[in-house]
């Protein structure tokens, strides 16, 4: 296959080995601030960005395929079936840049339902899962030049000289942008529109509001490959920054909080306990639990006012059949 793939850092970034896999890592020193700061505090916390070390990245694959996590089966389904209609009101001739490296899979079926696209540009900061994508991407798409960015997708402003004066669609899928907050997703498109300039489209994945028997087994499901996942986030303090998390002694919680809209992840301690990372002990009572996650929903209006007061255009939205989720293209 004819295919160029060319990682790009932004300025004042390096590319030797040792630096990509701190990257990659999400940066020890960035893993360690984190992780003090979120046990420090009341409630405790730990960003969810932590999850993807190589083990929590295989398991999030593994959750992907489960009966009950219904996103990735959905929003896979409906690029399936209206992927040309998507490609007619983006535009032809788009570069396309993807925030956060994505299912290699969705990225393939937009590819094909666009047409001839001239540069992919996947934005993440895990290296590695950058190269895999890029890859494998290669292999399907012919001619195909791919410039992986690594960067955080949330706040780059930086893209490859090779986008100056041409027109640009993003694709933010999986319904990542849940994972924000309302004002942190506001700020990212924001910097989304910042990032791809006037004119541009940007297809967004977005998960919708449904009954609590439907969207807590996504999150703990009879496997519990779930539980796994969030407990996963310990194995890798204790590795990473000499932690002393007894795993045993922790339960993965996932609720619905309804006020907010929200599904909320938590390691739940299971005993009064005192941990350690690093030089610091944290002294954690019986149920006192560290929140690792949110997982905003909407509805397709509450979606497109959030969109629209950030500058962007709703041009339209589709939903499957039983109005799970939702892809939405915006412009500006």
């Amino acid at each position: 296959m004819d295919s160029n793939i060319s990682l790009y850092l932004p300025s004042g970034a390096t590319a030797s080995a040792a630096a990509l896999r701190a990257e990659e890592a999400g940066g020890s020193d960035e893993f360690a601030d984190a992780v003090l700061a979120g046990l420090s505090r009341r409630p405790r916390s730990i960003p969810c960005r932590f999850f993807y070390d190589a083990r929590g990245s295989e398991l999030f694959e593994e959750i992907t395929k489960l009966d009950e996590y219904y996103p990735t089966r959905t929003e896979t389904a409906l690029l399936e079936a209206y992927g040309e209609d998507i490609a007619a009101l983006a535009g032809p001739g788009r570069i396309l840049v993807e925030f956060g490296s994505g299912s290699s899979r969705k990225t393939s079926l937009l590819l094909s339902a666009l047409g001839e696209v001239p540069v992919y540009i996947p934005i993440d900061i895990a290296a590695e899962s950058l190269r895999e994508a890029a890859e494998w991407l290669s292999g399907q798409h012919d001619g195909l030049t791919i410039l992986p960015v690594i960067a955080d997708f949330t706040a780059t402003r930086v893209l490859p000289p090779i986008v100056r004066g041409q027109k640009r669609l993003g694709f933010f899928s999986g319904s990542t942008i849940g994972n924000l907050t309302h004002a942190e997703a506001r700020g990212f498109l924001n910097n989304a529109a910042r990032l791809l300039g006037a004119g541009s489209a940007f297809l967004v994945g977005v998960d919708l509001k449904k009954p609590v028997s439907i969207l807590l087994p996504a999150y703990d499901d009879a496997k519990g490959v779930t539980a796994e996942f969030n407990l996963n986030l310990l194995t890798r303090i204790n590795r990473e920054l000499g932690g002393s998390f007894d795993l045993a002694r922790f339960a993965h919680e996932a609720i619905y909080n309804a006020a907010a809209g929200r599904v909320e992840i938590y390691l739940r301690s299971l005993a009064e306990q005192i941990v350690r990372v690093r030089d610091r002990a944290f002294a954690l009572a019986e149920g006192e639990r560290i929140h690792t996650e949110n997982s905003h929903k909407y509805t397709v209006v509450e979606f497109q006012t959030l969109a629209s007061a950030s500058g962007w255009r709703p041009v339209k939205a589709w939903t499957d059949e039983a109005h799970l989720f939702s892809l939405h293209l915006l412009r500006l």
